[in-house]
This record gives structure tokens, C-alpha cells and sequence, in this order.
């Protein structure tokens, strides 16, 4: 019997039921995550307590009230120490954003993560926000929380694909849990970490957030994180504002990223071991302090007062300058924390100057839009940003805005930077990361849309000497061929035989007479009209082999077509036409017809170049046709 693949069902999807099976780790890994996160909270607590007040005591507080005056600056500094420590002597992943990380982990790690990384990943984050670092806790938790997925699936016989499933259930159940965003958390994972938009991955990915969401509730407390009063309708101006907010926060998306690498690379070109560096930005983080209080830590508070519009326009201006220097001189140094909840606090700054600038009433409003669209442009994630916002305050009535000005930061960026805050770290570790998502032409083109249906055949009785006397006077029929099919007398598949074949038939003592059936395959892998070309990619992988006879599934042995490498370059390249070749529309023949009239109007009314006239004398021209020029006929009456 030919080989072939098991065949499978076409539909929309390609799932099957291993997706309970992996829907129900994910159940688990989301619990798992929740506990992971109220940890995380707990740790930050603990430690800014300890280090700026000197108490034991786990609540979040802001480190912008304590009272060491200018002893606060050796704080951050200590903590980076420690931090460079861990990352040298511990793991060198702890280092970064936290979400760079684990898309990394997933793109060349088969979403395998080390358990030193599960454990020091929140000590490090802790100690560095607890230190005062103007970072937010959603990197580390999702760092964090993807380490624990996937060591929870790598104690299970489990694909890299569905590891990768789990390891993103675990990263998006950390963010539910320690924000209370679920929406938002699988919104960030198709955006950003599965690189996939299938129900294999977002439905155990959505159960795992969802569970962690409802484990929020008794760990960290039930409601939005950051309530205000809802809004009502917003006035159709409140859009176009929007817009305008976006693009700012676009080019603000821009400069920090241009700042945060920037930075990197001033580090890079130090003589001193990255140990050291946190340490030093540490010390930026500690001098920041001292000119806005405010920048330090998560800043949660800060949060709160702008989206109830309790800040000055001076103390706006100059949080998010502090903010947006202290918080880049510090990721450039390789520290460990998240960049979401500084976004929000440089973004709702924007908002709040831009408010006051245009002479807006509602401050908070303006915050929270530009909040969103400083995510959205930063990160190359609007929906996510602008679920995010929609699930921290719960005012539902300004999501169109949200939407709008998300897509029109998320537009400058695409513009204006090659790569987003996050993949541009996991590019100058030399992988390529593609965020556009589409559906390949080999998954939904057919073999028999492309298979050669009159491909050359040759008699199964054909002796070798035979067949190279025709290839040697160039039989257009078979020199273009590097396989060619053979058929036994009632015209049934006998075999394939390669060019590989026929020289190592040539090159055997007595080959020249024998039959060429003897040397190629007898049972050669075949496809089927009715199958997608993606299966018939993965079979000759699978086979090593470049090309596919094309069977009946009714009748085996009847040969239909040819399925070579040409067959599937016309699949991409219907792809690459639909996508580059433009044609012209009504609105484009029309004009273009227009200006052919203008063109000869123009040419028959022109005076004489040596007349000196006003060519009112060839007026009579203007209604009189043109003489046909030689060799061509008359333009018809409906032209």
C-alpha cells in the first residue's frame, strides 16, 4: 500500500479532545497561579515595610512617605546589589522585563523554564520593587507564573506545543490574579505570548484565568483595582480627543523605548561586569526619589489620584518626567520588574498635562484614556490595553474611546519602531519575532488545486539504459523532472523513481539493462486531491522526499496528478499576489480616463510654437477628430 498521513477532518479548527486534557491542568496551574501572585503582593509588602519603615507588616504601601530622608537613596542601590548577585550567582534569567523572558522561553526554549527561575524570579522582583524600583509586579508575576506552568507540564508526557499552552496559562492566571483582569490576561496572551490563535491554546489559557480571577477575591480582595465614579455617554468630541491623546501617546511609546535601549547600551559600554549595574541604577532610582517621591515603587497610589484627577499639572509634568528617566536608566541596567503599571502612571501623566492643556473639566478621564494608549503603544497590544483599563476601573461607558485611542498609539508605533518595548529584548538575543497572525495558504489550499494533472509518466517496463538515452537528447517530456511516476500496463502507480535512483542504477555492474522499477520505490508516500497541502508538506518531512504522486482514496493505484515543489510555490505565490498586486477600482479607471481626455484637449488647443498665435485659429481642431496615426485604426464612436 502507498504511505500516506492518518486522515484527518477538515473543519474550521483543528482541535480535538486533548484539549480537555489540557484544559484540566490548566484548572490547576490557574490555582496554582493565584497563590503564586497573593505571594508575589505579600513579598512587595513585606519588604517596602521592612526597608523604608522598619516594620513588619505586608500591606502595600507607597515608599514615597517614608522618612529617611536622604538616606532613601542607598536603599534602591542595595537592592540592586543584592539583585545582581542573585542573577549571577543564581540565574541570569531572572534579568529583565519579565514577559521578554517568557516569550523567549517559548519561541527557543520549547517553553521549558528551570525551577531556580520559579523561585528566584518573585524574590527579585520583590526585592527590587520593595526597594523602591519604579517598576510593576504584572512582568515578574507573569515570569513567575509561566515558570510554574511549565514545570507543572514538564512533569507530564506532553508536547513543546501544549507545554507552551500551559506555561502561557500560568503567565495569564498570575496577571488575572494580581490585577483582577482576566479579559485582559487572555488578551495579552494571544497578543503577545501563544503566537497562535487556536482553541487548543486560548481555551485552557481562558479557563486558567478565570479560575485564578475567582481565587483573587478570598487572596487579594474583590472589585476593580483602581474604582472611579462611572462615566455616562461620551460626546463625540470626547472621541476625536482621543484620537489626539493616542498619537501623543504614540510618540511617548516611542521615546521610552528609544530611552529604555538607549540606556542598555550606555551599560553595555561600561568596564564593569553587569553584576554591577542595578546597583548603579539603583543609585539613578535613589536620586529620582529625592526629586518626586511619587516615581518610587508600584505607585498603585499614584494611580488612584491621577484617575480621580488630584494632580497639578507641575506635579504631573514632573512625575512623569522622573518617572519616565529613573524607570528607563533602571530596565537599561538589567533589574528585575514589570513595565505595565509604570506605563499606566507615565501615561495617566500625559493624559492629565494634555488635559490641562486643552482645558478639559474631567482630568481623570483624560488620564485613564492616555493610561491605555501608553500600554497599547508601548507594548504593540491595544486590545489587550484597552480591556486592561475597561477591567481596572470598570467604566464600561469610555471603552470606544479607550479602543480609539489605543489604535492610534498602537499606529505611530507600528510606524515609528521596528519592535515593541518587549520583542525588541528577545530580538537582540538573535530571535526573530513575528507578531502578525495569518492562516498559511497550505491551510487552505487542496492538493488537487495545484497538483500537475498532466505530469509524465513512465512505463514501469522502461530498462535504465533506455530512459538515459531520452534524458541524454534532452525529451522535453523528462529532462524538467526530477522524479518521474511509474505505471505498470493498465496505467495503476507501480512506483516513483528519482534521478538518485536512475544514477545509482547506472553506476550498478548490469543496471544499463535491467528494468527501472527494480531501482525506485515501490511503495512510494502518496497524497490525496481532496487534502490540504499542509499535510502533504508534513508527509514528505516526514519522509524526506521533495514530491507526491496524487491517488484516488477510492483507488489506490489510480494516478490523478503530480504533486511537486512548483505546486507549492504557486500556493505562496497566489498568497504573495493577493497580498502586493493592486488593481485599479471604478474611482481609479475613471480618473485615469479623465486625464487622458485633459491630455489630448490640452494637446490640440496648444498654439503653435512658431506662430506666435493664440491658437484661436485651430479652434475648428478642438471638435474635429484626430487623423489615426499609421497603422492604427480610428478610436470606435464609444471611446
Amino acid at each position: 500500500m502507498p504511505q500516506t498521513i492518518s486522515p484527518r477532518r477538515l473543519g474550521d479548527f483543528t482541535a480535538d479532545a486533548r484539549i480537555l486534557v489540557l484544559t484540566g491542568y490548566a484548572l490547576c496551574i490557574g490555582a496554582m497561579s493565584a497563590l503564586v501572585a497573593y505571594a508575589l503582593a505579600w513579598l512587595i509588602g513585606a519588604i517596602t515595610n521592612l526597608v523604608y519603615f522598619h516594620r513588619l507588616s505586608s500591606v502595600l504601601v507607597s515608599p514615597a512617605a517614608n522618612r529617611l530622608g536622604p538616606w532613601a537613596v542607598l536603599v534602591p542601590v542595595v537592592g540592586g546589589l543584592v539583585i545582581g548577585l542573585m542573577a549571577r550567582y543564581g540565574s541570569e534569567r531572572i534579568r529583565g522585563h519579565g514577559i521578554p523572558e517568557a516569550m523567549e522561553a517559548i519561541l527557543v526554549g520549547e517553553s521549558r523554564m528551570a525551577p531556580r527561575v520559579a523561585a528566584l524570579k518573585p524574590v527579585s522582583s520583590a526585592i527590587s520593587i520593595g526597594t523602591g524600583g519604579p517598576f510593576g509586579a504584572e512582568g515578574p508575576i507573569i515570569m513567575t507564573g509561566g515558570a510554574f506552568g511549565s514545570l507543572f507540564a514538564q512533569a507530564f508526557h506532553l508536547s513543546a506545543a501544549e507545554r507552551k499552552t500551559l506555561l502561557v496559562a500560568g503567565a495569564s492566571g498570575g496577571m488575572a490574579a494580581i490585577f483582577g483582569t482576566p479579559v485582559a490576561a487572555v488578551m495579552i496572551a494571544v497578543e503577545l505570548l501563544l503566537f497562535e490563535w487556536k482553541p487548543r491554546s486560548f481555551i485552557p489559557v481562558a479557563a486558567a484565568s478565570a479560575v485564578a480571577a475567582a481565587l483573587r477575591v478570598p487572596l487579594l480582595g474583590a472589585g476593580p483595582l483602581f474604582p472611579v465614579a462611572p462615566h455616562g455617554a461620551l460626546p463625540s468630541g470626547v472621541l476625536l480627543g482621543s484620537v489626539l491623546v493616542g498619537l501623543a501617546a504614540g510618540g511617548a511609546s516611542a521615546a521610552l523605548t528609544g530611552m529604555v535601549y538607549g540606556f542598555e547600551d550606555l551599560f553595555g559600554k561600561l568596564p564593569l561586569h553587569w553584576m554591577w549595574w542595578p546597583a548603579i541604577g539603583g543609585l539613578a532610582i535613589g536620586l529620582g526619589g529625592l526629586v518626586s517621591p511619587r516615581a518610587l515603587g508600584v505607585g498603585y497610589d499614584t494611580i488612584r489620584d491621577l484617575l480621580a484627577g488630584r494632580l497639578g499639572v507641575t506635579a504631573a509634568l514632573g512625575l512623569m518626567a522622573v518617572k519616565g528617566l529613573i524607570w528607563s536608566i533602571a530596565l537599561g541596567s538589567g533589574t528585575s520588574g514589570g513595565v505595565l503599571a509604570p506605563l499606566l502612571i507615565m501615561g495617566g501623566a500625559l493624559g492629565t498635562v494634555g488635559a490641562h492643556l486643552l482645558g478639559a473639566a474631567d482630568l481623570g478621564l483624560w488620564a485613564l484614556i492616555a493610561m491605555a494608549a501608553t500600554m497599547g503603544g508601548t507594548m504593540g497590544s491595544p486590545f489587550t490595553a484597552a480591556v486592561f483599563a475597561l477591567e481596572l476601573t470598570h467604566d464600561v461607558a469610555v471603552l470606544p474611546a479607550l479602543l480609539v485611542a489605543c489604535v492610534a498609539a498602537d499606529l505611530v508605533t507600528v510606524l515609528v519602531l521596528k519592535r515593541s518595548i518587549l520583542t525588541e529584548k528577545v530580538a537582540r538575543r538573535g530571535h526573530h519575532v513575528m507578531r502578525e497572525y495569518e492562516v498559511s495558504p497550505l491551510q487552505t489550499v487542496t492538493v488537487g488545486e495545484v497538483m500537475d494533472r498532466e505530469a509524465p509518466t513512465l512505463p514501469a517496463a522502461t530498462t535504465v539504459s533506455e530512459l538515459a538515452r531520452r534524458l541524454a537528447a534532452r525529451d522535453p517530456v523528462l529532462v524538467r523532472r526530477h522524479a518521474w511516476p511509474l505505471v505498470d500496463e493498465g496505467g495503476a502507480l507501480a512506483g516513483i523513481l528519482t534521478r538518485s535512483d536512475l544514477l545509482r542504477a547506472l553506476g550498478s555492474a548490469g543496471g544499463d539493462g535491467q528494468r527501472i522499477v527494480e531501482f525506485g520505490t515501490a511503495d512510494p508516500a502518496v497524497a490525496y486531491p481532496d487534502e490540504l497541502l499542509e499535510d502533504a508538506v508534513e508527509l514528505m518531512a516526514r519522509k524526506g522526499v521533495g514530491r507526491l504522486p496524487v491517488v484516488s482514496r477510492q483507488e489506490p493505484r489510480r494516478l490523478l496528478g503530480y504533486l511537486g515543489r512548483s505546486g507549492l510555490l504557486e500556493a505562496w505565490l497566489q498568497h504573495v499576489e493577493e497580498e502586493e498586486k493592486r488593481e485599479p477600482g471604478v474611482v481609479a479607471a475613471a480618473l485615469r480616463l479623465a486625464r487622458g481626455k485633459v491630455r489630448r484637449l490640452v494637446r490640440v488647443t496648444r498654439p503653435d510654437r512658431g506662430g506666435g498665435g493664440d491658437g484661436t485659429a485651430r479652434s475648428a481642431a478642438v471638435s474635429a477628430p484626430e487623423a489615426p496615426a499609421p497603422g492604427r485604426t480610428s478610436p470606435s464612436p464609444s471611446r
